[in-house]
């Protein structure tokens, strides 16, 4: 960062306009900013601080009063910086909210704090939104204004607090200066997962408190777990696999005897069954070997059927192929038919006859090659007959632009003949524009003032009214009070006259008079008239008081109505109330037409930009219209010739057809019938053949399969279904007849042939028994067994989940150790946070950059000692910082340091913490800054040492300005800014070297 130019207005001490060149001022690299006290050096270095930031350094921005007290009234506070930050040129503007009286009456109004950013580079949108502005300059500085005023303008005396500062007090400091809050988030995750990890283990102690619930529910028992839930569990396991072994073996019995039972059961049902086949059987051989004859005749039936059945089959493929031999011969009639329809086919039909001969077939075949020939000869030509549609298709299209390109250059003509006209009109509208803005405040503030006097005209006129009914009030209030007045005077003369009557009237007879002193009382006065007692003057006295009280009031009122009249007759100028409103009105039509043509300038100064370069443009599209008009003409007419040359040979080859293609596609189909027209003869004559030699076999087929004639094979010929019919009976017959036998035969059926019948009731009865205790039995031992598979299960689960939770538990222990020690607690033996830490070592960095400048101004005697032992008392760690004196090799508190040593150290550890924030911020190039006071308590020798390090700070182009009262500081640094102290405000003298 590098400051050019400061202008500051009204602004702290400075009651005019006051300007800076810091690019002269600070051409050495190293200037002086001194004054008298309380001239105005530091608001300087405020000016500039408010300029970037909007606020200035340290306890004055809580006073929030930067207008200056010299300035006259109406001034406006401005501060104007003009810099080069990160590369980028700037200007910053900037107006602080202040106060200022009212135009019209009396009070103050709060004008809002305003500021713009410019870039004087050309390149980016200006800025007018105090945010905006305030991120850009963050951004581009890469610190936030506490960071700058401690880096760039280092403070008076706070580097010396900071200097003996605790470690907490330093800590602060330092948590502003350098980013913390990632290091925050670290600490905040381990209270975090903290907090997570206690959650998983109540969620992990939860589920074993309800596994073994649920292991007590599957056991059947009501008790909980003792101390050992997972030998509790074990045990219940045991108890169930003991008892489902117990069931398992009853089941195993009551199974046994089941079986007995139902195998004798089965024995008796085995031989009841057999002995009803064995009568089922021989009553269906009996009523099979009545149906034997009726079998017979339809066996016969069948047979016959099935001869006649070859015969039919020929006849039916001797009819089919004489239907297809005269479908064939239909299809050759209606392909000769279409043939003949055509002047060239007709001829050849003619020439045909039936049945076919050697010849008619080479009549076809011939007529058919020739028509062939012809359409290979025609598709040759059809290739240039599509380019000649595309070169016609083209041309139209390059008729259509040449068409086009002419408009074009016509347009383009009468444009270039307009735009003279139109860029003086565009020109002449920016320049309106751009005058109506420019008076747009001057009329504002003249319809603000036509506007007042206006309505001060017309609260004048009902101002005034009741100006005059507040007089003739003060005059009425004035009577009432010289009444009462004058009625207290009357009673109270009334009274004085009447006191000796009203003294006489307390006299007691042996007592002294309170006037004379005398006992004896010879002629006491009596009261004449009406007696006015002390109670009615007391009153008379109030009335008076309220009355004057009401005068006085009225009075006030009054004289707050004339200086009301007064002013409204001051802000309405007594001018005329019409005259007044049409002024009003005519200035209010100013500002609205002055604001229309205004609100145009953005649109009309583009406008104007446009049609500056639009001339160019329109240079450049006719040069480029006519040069490719002159092209696209010499292409049309080369396509013109092309295009005749191929239609004359298109119209010779297409002989008395429409084109090429009607005469293609005409022999195309002639040659296609002909060919049709020889394979449907040949079919025909094929198929003829065929059917008649098909009708002879099967008048053969008749004979051979015993039929006299083929209608009496056709009449045995019998339906599939009535076939299937007799097929169906024969077969079910001769199946029962199979089976009823192989029952009779089968040594089982024989064995009880000769039984008496079996009764099987007792039997299944004693089955039934023996299955109801087995599923008895099954029942017990299949509750033992899911109860022990349940256990099984249960156990497994809250053996897994008891195994879980002690990683579980050592992981939470671990984490919220680490957290402890993250905050500075628990094992950690420095008590220091995961922030302290970093700001530790932040701090030994700045005791590192600090040290090389503090040896160097003490002549080698002093460096910084960075601690980073834990504070007492439980306090942090972390960010001590002491001194060591190398005369003596002893480690020492900042605290014992002199003044002047101390203000070697403040500053060193003021310029050691500029590099490392600098550091921090990412690299910034400080080339301007300022140190503020400190200077007058070093001796000649060690100002000589601290001039010194300055001389290295300017190194390389950067510019250091020392704020200082200092008389000797003006003999050794030429470049000086003066601050002139004055009753009407400060000045400044810039002397430049």
């Amino acid at each position: 960062m590098r400051l050019h130019r400061l202008e500051v207005t009204a602004f702290g001490p400075f009651a005019d306009t006051v300007e800076v060149d810091f690019d002269e001022l600070g051409a050495d690299g190293l200037f002086l900013l001194h004054g008298q006290t309380g001239a105005g050096k530091t608001t300087i270095l405020d000016a500039v601080a408010f300029a970037l930031y909007g606020t200035v350094p340290g306890a004055r921005k809580e006073g929030k009063r930067l207008l200056s007290d010299h300035a006259p009234v109406g001034s406006v506070p401005t501060v104007t910086l003009e810099a080069t930050i990160g590369g980028r040129s700037l200007r910053i503007t900037r107006s602080p909210e202040y106060e200022r009286p009212k135009k019209r009456g009396a009070g103050t109004l709060t004008e809002n704090a305003k500021a713009t950013l410019n870039w004087l580079d050309g390149t980016g949108e200006n800025l007018s939104r105090i945010p905006d502005i305030a991120h850009e300059v963050e951004r581009l500085l890469g610190m936030t204004s506490d960071q700058f005023f401690q880096v760039v303008l280092l403070p008076q005396g706070e580097f010396a607090r900071f200097l003996r500062a605790d470690n907490e007090d330093r800590g602060k400091l330092l948590e502003k200066l350098f980013d913390t809050t990632r290091f925050k988030s670290v600490e905040d995750w381990f209270v975090d997962e903290r907090r997570k990890g206690a959650a998983q283990v109540e969620e992990h102690r939860r589920r074993v408190d309800m596994l073994v619930a649920r292991v007590s529910t599957a056991a059947g028992i009501e008790a909980g777990a003792d101390g050992d839930p997972l030998g509790w569990a074990r045990r219940l396991f045991d108890q169930a696999v003991e008892t489902a072994e117990l069931t398992a073996t009853e089941l195993a019995q009551a199974r046994a005897a089941d079986g007995k039972a139902r195998a004798a059961a089965a024995e008796s049902r085995r031989v009841r069954e057999l002995q009803l086949r064995g009568e089922r059987a021989r009553t269906e051989l009996a009523e099979l070997e009545a149906g034997a004859s009726e079998r017979d005749s339809l066996a016969m039936e069948a047979d016959r059927a099935a001869r006649a059945a070859v015969v039919a089959s020929a006849v039916s493929d001797a009819d089919a192929a004489a239907s297809e031999a005269e479908s064939a011969l239909s299809d050759a009639r209606m392909v000769s038919d279409r043939l003949e329809t055509s002047e060239h086919g007709s001829g050849l039909v003619a020439k045909l006859s039936w049945p076919q001969a050697d010849a008619d077939r080479n009549a076809i075949r011939t007529q058919a090659g020739e028509w062939s020939a012809e359409v290979v000869r025609l598709d040759s030509l059809l290739g240039e007959a599509r380019e000649m549609e595309r070169l016609e298709r083209d041309l139209a299209a390059m008729r259509l632009r040449s068409a086009d390109l002419t408009r074009r250059a016509d347009e383009l003509a009468t444009a270039r003949d307009r735009w003279p006209e139109e860029l003086a009109t565009a020109e002449d509208a920016a320049r309106r524009a751009e005058q109506a803005q420019a008076s747009m405040q001057t009329l504002e503030e003249a319809a603000a003032r036509a506007a007042d006097a206006a309505a001060a005209a017309d609260e004048l006129v009902s101002a005034t009214t009741a100006l005059e009914e507040r007089r003739g009030a003060v005059v009425s209030a004035r009577d009432r009070h010289q009444n009462a007045r004058e009625r207290l005077l009357d009673l109270r003369e009334r009274r004085i006259a009447g006191m000796a009557a009203e003294l006489a009237a307390q006299l007691v007879d042996g007592e002294k008079c309170a006037v004379c002193g005398s006992l004896d009382h010879p002629a006491p006065a009596r009261p004449e008239g009406a007696t006015v007692t002390k109670d009615d003057e007391e009153a008379a006295r109030r009335a008076e008081q309220q009355a004057a009280a009401v005068l006085e009031e009225e009075t006030a009122l009054l004289s707050q109505q004339e200086r009301a009249v007064e002013l409204l007759s001051g802000r309405s100028g007594d001018g005329d109330r019409a005259e007044l409103r049409r002024r009003h009105q005519d200035a209010a039509a100013a500002v609205l037409q002055a604001r229309s043509v205004a609100a145009d300038l953005a649109r009309a100064a583009a406008s104007v930009n446009e049609l500056r370069s639009l001339g160019t443009e329109l240079d450049e599209q006719s040069r480029a219209t006519d040069t490719e008009r002159t092209a696209l003409d010499t292409r049309i007419e080369s396509s013109d010739q092309q295009v005749a040359a191929l239609r004359a040979r298109m119209l010779a080859a297409a002989g008395g057809d429409r084109s090429v293609q009607v005469r293609r596609d005409r022999l195309d189909d002639l040659a296609t019938q002909a060919a049709l027209l020889l394979d449907a003869r040949d079919r025909a004559a094929t198929l003829d053949a065929t059917a008649r030699d098909l009708g002879a076999r099967a008048r053969v087929a008749a004979t051979e399969a015993g039929f006299g004639s083929l209608a009496e094979a056709q009449a045995a010929v019998r339906p599939a279904s009535r076939l299937g019919q007799i097929e169906e009976v024969l077969t079910a017959a001769r199946d029962r007849l199979a089976g009823v036998r192989a029952v009779l035969a089968e040594p089982d059926v024989v064995s009880v042939a000769g039984l008496e019948p079996v009764d099987t009731s007792l039997p299944e009865t004693l089955a039934r028994e023996a299955a109801s205790a087995v599923e008895i039995a099954a029942a017990f031992a299949a509750e033992s067994e899911t109860r022990r598979g349940n256990l099984e299960r249960l156990v497994s689960q809250l053996e897994e989940t008891m195994t879980e939770l002690g990683p579980v538990l050592a992981t939470h222990q671990e984490l919220a150790d680490l957290a402890e020690v993250v905050a500075g607690r628990g094992q950690n033996s420095r008590k220091m946070s995961l922030r302290s830490y970093v700001l530790a070592s932040r701090l030994e960095e700045v005791a590192m950059s600090a040290s090389v400048r503090l040896r160097r101004m003490s002549a080698g005697r002093y460096e910084f000692v960075h601690s980073d032992a834990a504070g007492s008392r439980g306090r942090r760690g972390g960010l001590g910082l002491d001194i060591r004196d190398d005369y003596t090799g002893v480690v020492r508190s900042a605290k014992t340091l002199s003044g002047g040593e101390s203000f070697l150290a403040s500053l060193s550890l003021a310029l050691g913490l500029a590099d490392v924030v600098a550091a921090e911020s990412g690299g910034v190039v400080l080339d301007t800054m300022f140190i503020d006071e400190g200077f007058g308590t070093l001796d000649a020798d060690t100002l000589d040492l601290a001039m010194g390090v300055l001389d290295e700070l300017r190194a390389g182009g950067r510019v250091v300005g020392i704020v200082s009262h200092v008389d000797e500081m003006r003999q050794r640094i030429p470049s000086r800014l003066h601050v002139v102290r004055g009753r009407t405000g400060s000045t400044l003298e810039m002397i430049a070297s």
